[in-house]
């Protein structure tokens, strides 16, 4: 039977999400403030604010599923303004259209992972205002599924890469000089362990949240990852699909110090660089057990961003 799905948020995991949907012969809505998506294949664009409770349920109308991709711009203060809001709204709407609510989210709530991997048993101990934020959100959801407002489940990861991944350490910044032949710079410890999530990887396993059984609902999953790796190692791997060999170059944490006097995006990067201060790798079998899901090669990811990124900037960067 064709269900109606409809993703909130049309950025690096929403597109993807939407378009991996639509090829499953769903039909798909995708919604966002500025009506980003439309000329999606087999996906209809909706524009609409998703703070808007009324907007948001009219968005969500007749839906099985609701997906929260969306994202409030990187600021501590917005985080603690909009994403409340954010959680509100799409409950009232998944619960409006008795759909499934699937939320994408982070690792910022646990905090330091102190010498283990982190998994679905982590305590919730956040050392950041961003983890603080989320823990809140995250009660929320918990309570909305335990009194019925919504039917809610979570899936979380770490840190991105990939086709599309521009809101990524391995954004535009970083292809722009590695492409041009400059070094890649790391705004933390470039040495330490890092688990990464590849973006196609994520879509695909929100996907598999949508679809899951009913018993997977009421708590929040560790999405799909490959084995941790070091940033320099990642960096390296996919400079060198894109036939460059950078040096990695970590910037001193003092001009970054310096730097987030006067750019505000260095204060946010800075209260979270916590997670390069020790081994940072998430344990995923009990997703990969319970959804038969496992994560794109690495060596398949690299080439796949690598390829995406030439295509991008590799005429221009110079």
């Amino acid at each position: 039977m064709r269900e109606l799905h409809v993703v909130f948020g049309a950025g690096q995991v929403g597109v993807p999400l939407a378009l991996l949907l639509a090829s499953r012969g769903q039909e798909v809505r995708i919604v966002s403030r500025s009506g980003a998506g439309a000329g999606t294949p087999g996906v209809v664009a909706v524009q609409a604010d998703v703070l808007d409770e009324a907007a948001a349920a009219a968005a969500a109308r007749g839906a099985s599923v609701v997906y929260n991709c969306t994202n409030p711009p990187y600021s501590s203060r917005l985080w603690a303004e909009q994403l409340p809001r954010i959680a509100d709204s799409l409950v009232g709407a998944a619960g409006k259209a008795g759909a499934r609510l699937v939320v994408l989210d982070n690792l910022y709530l646990l905090g330091r992972p102190r010498g283990r991997p982190l998994d679905e048993d982590s305590p919730v101990a956040p050392c950041s205002r961003k983890g603080e934020v989320r823990a809140r959100v995250w009660r929320r959801l918990q309570e909305a599924h335990r009194n019925g407002e919504a039917r809610v489940v979570v899936g979380r990861a770490s840190d991105f890469f990939g086709p599309r991944g521009v809101n990524t350490y391995f954004g535009e910044r970083f292809w722009r000089r590695v492409l041009a032949g400059k070094s890649a710079q790391a705004v933390a410890d470039p040495d330490t362990r890092h688990t990464w999530h590849y973006l196609p990887d994520v879509a695909a396993a929100i996907a598999a949240l949508g679809a899951a059984p009913e018993a997977a609902l009421g708590r929040a999953w560790i999405l799909p990852a490959g084995p941790a790796i070091t940033t320099r190692e990642l960096a390296g791997r996919l400079a060198a699909a894109a036939g460059q060999r950078p040096a990695v170059e970590r910037v001193p944490r003092l001009l970054l110090s310096l730097m987030a006097v006067f750019v505000p995006l260095f204060r946010e990067v800075l209260e979270m660089d916590y997670q390069w201060d020790e081994d940072f790798v998430v344990d995923d079998r009990r997703f990969r057990a319970a959804f038969g899901l496992a994560p794109t090669p690495l060596e398949e990811a690299v080439r796949q961003t690598a390829a995406w990124a030439l295509d991008a900037w590799g005429g221009r960067s110079r």
